[in-house]
C-alpha cells in the first residue's frame, strides 16, 4: 500500500499541465528513434532506398521510410490518448494525475476532430509512400492532397477564419493545408533540413497554444516535435535514413492543421488580432523558398512540380557553404523569425509591426546572402 502511495504522489507530482507537453515531446522522440531504426533496418533489407541520381548529391543509395516513423510516432499517442479519455472521461480512475482527469472530457471531445486528422495523416503518409516507392504524376498527387485537405476542412469544420463567409473561409483554409503540405514537400531537399524546420516550428506552435490556454494542440504539437526530434539523428549529414514525401507532406499538413486549431486571437481572452500573423511570421523561410523557387520556374518556363536544384539550400551550397553549414544557416534562420511569433498574441501594434518588420529583414538578408557571389567579397 506504501510502494502505491509513493509511485501516486510521484505521478501527481511530476504530471502536471505544464510537464504534459514535455512528456509528449520526449514521447515522441523514443518512439521515432526506435521506429526510424526498425524501418532503416527493413528499407534497407527490401531495398526500398533512393538511388543516386543527376540531381541527388548522395552517392550511395539510401533507405527511405522515415516518414512512417515520424507519422507513427506523432499519431500513435493521440490515438491512445483518445481512446483513453473517451473509457475514463465518465469516471477518472483515483491514479490518474489530476493534471490529466481535468483534461479528459475536453479530448474526449476532440474525438471526432482528432481522428479526422489522424486518417488525413495516414492517407497522406500512404501517397508519399507510394510517390517514393514510384514517382506518380504531379497532377495525381496534387488531387490526393487537394482531396484530404477538403475532407479536414468541410468533413472535420477545420477553417481559418471561420468568420468569413463560408466560401472564402473554406478556400483559405484548403489552400493553406496545400501551401504548408508543398512547401515541406520541396523543403525536404537536402539532409536534415524539413525535419529540423519542422521541429522548430511545431515547438513554437506548441508553446503559442499552450500560452492562449489550449492543451491539445499543444500536446500534439510537442509529439510531432518529439519525433522530429528523435528521426533528426539519423537524418542529419551524412543521413542514413530519408523520410521521402511519406513524411514531408504530413509534417506540412499536421502543422497546417494544428495551427488552424490554435487560437492565435481572441479579443476576450486578452489576445490581440495580430496573433493572425503568427503562423506566417514562423513559417516566413520555408513559405520564401517555396515562393522563390516557384518564381524561378516561372520564369524560365519549367513546370513547378519537376525537381532540382534551385531551392534556397542548394543556392547556399552555391555560395561555398558545406550541407551541414547550409541547413544551420536555415535553422538559425527559422528561429530568428519564429520565436519573436510568441510575442504576437499578445503584442499591441507598436511590438507586432516590429516583429513582422523583422521576419522580412531576416528573409531580405536571406536572399541577398544566396544571391552574392563570393566574388563579390
Amino acid at each position: 500500500m506504501r510502494r502505491w502511495t509513493i509511485s501516486q504522489g510521484f505521478a501527481l507530482g511530476v504530471i502536471t499541465r505544464a510537464t504534459l507537453p514535455i512528456l509528449a515531446l520526449v514521447c515522441g522522440a523514443i518512439l521515432s528513434a526506435i521506429g526510424t531504426s526498425l524501418v532503416r533496418r527493413r528499407s534497407a533489407a527490401i531495398g526500398f532506398v533512393d538511388l543516386p541520381d543527376g540531381r541527388k548529391a548522395h552517392g550511395e543509395p539510401v533507405p527511405l521510410g522515415g516518414g512512417i516513423a515520424i507519422t507513427l510516432a506523432t499519431l500513435l499517442p493521440i490515438v491512445v490518448a483518445i481512446g483513453l479519455a473517451r473509457i475514463f472521461a465518465e469516471n477518472p480512475p483515483s491514479w490518474m494525475p489530476e493534471a490529466v482527469r481535468v483534461h479528459l472530457a475536453g479530448i474526449a471531445s476532440k474525438t471526432f476532430v482528432g481522428l479526422g486528422i489522424v486518417i488525413a495523416a495516414v492517407t497522406m503518409c500512404a501517397i508519399g509512400l507510394a510517390d517514393d516507392a514510384r514517382p506518380m504524376q504531379a497532377r495525381v498527387k496534387l488531387l490526393g492532397q487537394f482531396l484530404i485537405a477538403l475532407f479536414l476542412v468541410v468533413g472535420c469544420d477545420l477553417r481559418l477564419m471561420s468568420h468569413l463567409p463560408g466560401g472564402v473561409s473554406i478556400f483559405l483554409s484548403v489552400f493553406w493545408i496545400l501551401t504548408l503540405t508543398n512547401s515541406f514537400n520541396f523543403l525536404d531537399n537536402m539532409d536534415g533540413l524539413a525535419a529540423g524546420v519542422g521541429m522548430i516550428a511545431a515547438a513554437v506552435f506548441a508553446s503559442t497554444a499552450f500560452a492562449a490556454g489550449q492543451l491539445f494542440v499543444p500536446v500534439c504539437c510537442a509529439l510531432l516535435a518529439g519525433a522530429l526530434l528523435g528521426f533528426l539523428p539519423s537524418n542529419f549529414h551524412p543521413a542514413r535514413i530519408y523520410m521521402g514525401d511519406a513524411g514531408s507532406m504530413v509534417i506540412g499538413l499536421l502543422l497546417a492543421v494544428f495551427t488552424i486549431l490554435t487560437t492565435f486571437a481572441a479579443p476576450a481572452e486578452g489576445q490581440e488580432p495580430f496573433g493572425v500573423l503568427a503562423p506566417l511570421v514562423v513559417m516566413a523561410v520555408p513559405l520564401y523558398d517555396t515562393c522563390s523557387v516557384v518564381y524561378l520556374w516561372w520564369r524560365l518556363g519549367v513546370p513547378i512540380w519537376t525537381g532540382d536544384r534551385r531551392h534556397f539550400s542548394h543556392r547556399l551550397l552555391q555560395r561555398g557553404m558545406g550541407v551541414r553549414q547550409a541547413v544551420l544557416v536555415i535553422w538559425l534562420a527559422t528561429l530568428v523569425t519564429a520565436l519573436p511569433a510568441l510575442l504576437l498574441p499578445h503584442a499591441s501594434w507598436p511590438l507586432a509591426w516590429g516583429v513582422v518588420i523583422q521576419s522580412l529583414l531576416v528573409v531580405s538578408l536571406v536572399a541577398l546572402l544566396e544571391s552574392g557571389g563570393r566574388e563579390s567579397l
